[in-house]
């Protein structure tokens, strides 16, 4: 385990936990949350049955800040962004916030600039250039 000052995102020195947890988007937490806000609405036998507030106000905002909407395009997202060997943290902030450009993209995850990973300018180009033809035809 790390030590907090030997901790540096940008060199991916995040620690073994969060280097092996499983990192959603905002996209999929809302497809999750749905998903079971309509099993408890089915279990109840009443549509109109109220649910938690914490469940309610979570999926409030993963919708809120979701880029991808329809389930099959929140798919097709993260099996493009896994093609680039990306750690699970970066593909999550990657299709959570969709930067417009390389230099935004190596600003917020800056383990893209590590040498040696494959991520090159024309790399990231590329894969900046997949989320938004996806995106498009959303």
């Amino acid at each position: 385990m790390l030590r907090a000052d030997e901790e540096d995102a940008s060199e991916l020195k995040i620690g073994d936990d969060f280097l092996k947890a499983k990192c959603l988007m905002n996209s999929e937490v809302a497809i999750l949350l749905e998903h079971r806000c309509d099993q408890m609405k089915h279990m109840s036998g009443d549509s109109t049955t109220q649910l938690p507030q914490v469940l309610e106000k979570s999926l409030q905002y993963v919708k809120r800040f979701s880029r991808f909407t329809n389930q099959g395009s929140v798919k097709q997202v993260r099996e493009v962004l896994s093609r680039y060997q990306l750690a699970e943290f970066e593909l999550a902030v990657i299709g959570n916030l969709c930067p417009e450009n390389v230099e935004e993209a190596k600003s917020v995850v800056p383990s893209l600039k590590t040498k040696g990973r494959g991520h090159d300018d024309e790399a990231i180009e590329r894969l900046l250039n997949d989320l938004v033809m996806i995106k498009k035809f959303e």
